[in-house]
């Protein structure tokens, strides 16, 4: 349609919009299990044992903690842009495990499974001009 013709210009602040809105929501989602101390971070970790992963779980669930509480903020300003979607993607692909081999259906795993296309799609296309690593 000619009306929305020219919205491609727009592509850097579509991607600023997305990296914001992904960005709060996923330190929000990060934060309670980043404070959730070490018991939460056992249970989140323990699911690493659906990729072979049977030691150290507090770490484990500690690093998914932080990526998404701190890969959320690093998302928000673009900064190490890359890693972090990559890391955030792949602990989407442990939630999606997580729910699929602990009984759920693909549509218990559909939140993960759609982030986990998301940060795959940002990793590939990157930042965008308004963000930290200006790439």
């Amino acid at each position: 349609m000619a009306i929305f013709s020219k919205l491609g210009r727009y592509n850097n602040t579509a991607l600023l919009l997305m990296r914001i809105g992904l960005g709060i929501m996923m330190m929000m989602h990060g934060y309670p299990k980043l404070a959730g101390g070490a018991e939460r971070w056992a249970k989140l970790g323990s699911n690493m044992r659906y990729i072979g992963v049977h030691i150290y779980p507090i770490f484990w669930g500690f690093m998914a903690s932080i990526t998404e509480c701190i890969g959320g903020l690093f998302l928000l300003i673009g900064f190490f842009f890359r890693p972090t979607a990559f890391f955030l993607m792949f602990v989407m692909i442990i939630a999606t495990m997580s729910h699929i081999y602990g009984g759920g259906s693909i549509m218990d795993a559909s939140e993960s499974i759609e982030l986990g296309v998301v940060f795959l799609a940002l990793f590939i296309i990157g930042p965008g001009l308004y963000s930290a690593d200006k790439s």
